[in-house]
C-alpha cells in the first residue's frame, strides 16, 4: 500500500476569510487514500476550525516571539514532530514558517500567495523575497499577482505557478431570496441591497465603500424607489473604525456591519449587487461566490478581479480609491434591473466554466506530489 503524503497547512488563524476557505476546500477534497491533512495555526484556532476537524488534524503553535524572526525554535520543533512531507504556507506566515520548515528538514515547501499590497512594502519584499529562496513552489492565485511577484519578489520567476481559486458551484448557486435572512440582516422590505462579504481589513478599502455609499444615498430621489441598504458581512481589525465612520457619515440606519456568518451561501441571494472596493486582490473567493450565486458584481479593477469577471462584465469594473465612480456604478446597476439580471446570469456561467473547485484541487494534488 502506498504511503499517504502528509500535508501540513500553516495559517495564522482559521476565520471565515478567503484564504481559510481555500484551505478548507483543499482538506475536504484531497483524496484521503493519498493525502493526510494537518493544519497548524500560529494563533487561536478561530471560528472556522470546528468545521474542519473532521477533515484534518488541527495543531496550534503559539510560541512565536520577537526573536522568532531569527530563530523560530518552537515552530521548528512542532514541524519536526509532525514530520510532514509537504509544508504549505499561506499569505502572512511565509517567512517564519519557511525558516522553521527548512531547519526541520521538510522535503518540500509550497507557498500560496492570496494577494499582496500594491506596491509591496520594502519589508514585504525583503522578508518574502528571502522566504521565496527557500520555497520549492510559489503559487499565485491570478496572473496579475504572478506578474507582481515575478517583478519584485521571486528570484526564479519560472518557478511561480498560477493556480486560480475555485469554488463549489453547487453550494453557491442562484436561490430564491430568503425573507428570514433579510430580516436577520435588518433590511427593510423592498429596499435594494448592496452587499459585500469578506475580512474587514484596510486593503479592502471599506472606508472608500462607505464614502461611495454616502454619495449614492445623498443623490437618491423618491423617483428611484426605496433607498438602498449596504450590508458588510465579516469581521476584522477595521470593524471599530468602520462603525465610527458609519456614524460620522449619518448611515446608521442604512449601512450594517453584520459580523461573521457561516451560511454565506444563503446571504448572497439577498444582494442585488455584490461589491468590492479593494486596493488589491488575488482572485477574490467572495467575488466568485457571489457571481456563482447569480449576483451582479460591481468591483474595483485590481489584481485578478478583471480576469474573474471576464470581458462580458468589464463594464462592472471601477478604478480603486474613487468613491464617485463606485457610487455611479452602483446607481447604474440598480437602475436597470433587466441588464443587471443578464449580467448576473453571465457571471454564473463564467464561474461554472472557469472557476470550479475540483480543477483547483487537482492542481494542488500535482504540486504536492512533485508534478510539473
Amino acid at each position: 500500500m502506498t504511503r499517504r503524503l502528509r500535508i501540513l497547512h500553516v495559517v495564522h488563524k482559521l476565520d471565515y476569510g478567503g484564504l481559510e476557505r481555500l484551505v478548507g476546500a483543499l482538506v475536504e477534497r484531497l483524496p484521503p487514500d493519498r493525502f493526510e491533512n494537518h493544519i497548524l495555526t500560529l494563533s487561536d484556532f478561530g471560528r472556522f476550525a470546528e468545521g474542519l476537524a473532521g477533515h484534518a488534524q488541527l495543531h496550534q503553535e503559539r510560541s512565536l516571539r520577537r526573536w522568532s524572526m531569527i530563530w523560530p525554535l518552537g515552530l521548528t520543533r512542532t514541524i519536526r514532530a509532525l514530520a510532514p512531507d509537504v509544508v504549505h504556507t499561506h499569505s502572512g506566515v511565509w517567512y517564519k514558517t519557511s525558516l522553521a520548515a527548512r531547519r526541520a528538514g521538510v522535503p518540500r515547501l509550497v507557498h500560496t500567495d492570496h494577494g499582496r499590497p500594491y506596491p509591496d512594502s520594502f519589508k514585504g519584499r525583503l522578508l518574502d523575497g528571502l522566504a521565496a529562496r527557500r520555497t520549492d513552489v510559489v503559487v499565485a492565485v491570478s496572473d496579475a499577482l504572478r506578474r507582481q511577484m515575478a517583478a519584485t519578489l521571486v528570484p526564479r520567476p519560472a518557478e511561480i505557478r498560477v493556480v486560480i481559486n475555485g469554488i463549489d458551484t453547487r453550494r453557491f448557486r442562484p436561490r430564491s431570496v430568503n425573507g428570514s435572512v433579510r430580516g436577520e440582516l435588518g433590511l427593510p422590505a423592498g429596499a435594494p441591497v448592496i452587499g459585500s462579504i469578506g475580512r474587514l481589513d484596510p486593503i479592502k478599502a471599506y472606508d472608500v465603500m462607505l464614502q461611495a455609499f454616502a454619495r449614492l444615498r445623498a443623490g437618491w430621489s423618491d423617483a428611484h424607489g426605496a433607498p438602498p441598504s449596504l450590508v458588510l458581512v465579516g469581521d476584522g481589525p477595521e470593524r471599530a473604525r468602520l462603525a465610527a465612520l458609519i456614524d460620522r457619515l449619518g448611515l446608521r440606519d442604512a449601512a450594517r456591519l453584520a459580523g461573521w456568518r457561516k451560511d454565506v451561501e444563503n446571504v448572497y441571494p439577498a444582494f442585488d449587487v455584490f461589491t468590492l472596493s479593494s486596493w488589491s486582490e488575488g482572485t477574490s473567493l467572495g467575488l466568485l461566490e457571489a457571481m456563482s450565486s447569480g449576483v451582479c458584481p460591481v468591483v474595483t479593477d485590481v489584481g485578478g478581479s478583471g480576469a474573474a469577471v471576464g470581458e462580458a462584465l468589464r463594464h462592472r469594473l471601477v478604478p480603486p480609491g474613487n468613491p464617485t465612480a463606485l457610487a455611479a456604478a452602483w446607481r447604474d446597476a440598480l437602475g436597470d434591473s433587466a441588464r443587471r439580471a443578464r449580467d448576473a446570469a453571465a457571471g454564473r456561467r463564467r464561474v461554472e466554466q472557469a472557476f470550479g473547485v475540483d480543477a483547483m484541487v487537482r492542481e494542488y494534488e500535482r504540486i504536492y506530489s512533485g508534478g510539473e
